[in-house]
């Protein structure tokens, strides 16, 4: 179990309430997971957001393979308009 710091961005800041918060999870998914029950705003954003995991992105990849080392950074960065 990895204990890290899950930020968030633009719209999923708003959506969460807070800018960042500590997590205990193992995987990627598992945080998803854990955090996706708050409310159903937050849960809508996270199913359109990307991931960066200590500054690498998570693609396409099955958030479960994705195992999280103590003190990683999860971004959560919603879609952003504009280019």
């Amino acid at each position: 179990m990895a204990v890290g710091t899950v930020r968030y961005w633009a719209a999923a800041r708003a959506a969460a309430g807070v800018a960042e918060e500590p997590f205990e999870a193992a995987t990627l998914g598992e945080l998803v997971k854990k955090i996706t029950p708050r409310n159903e705003e937050l849960a809508r954003v996270l199913r359109r957001s990307s991931f960066l995991v200590d500054g690498e992105p998570a693609g396409t990849r099955d958030p479960d393979t994705i195992v999280l080392s103590d003190g990683v950074t999860v971004e959560v960065l919603p879609p952003f308009a504009g280019g």
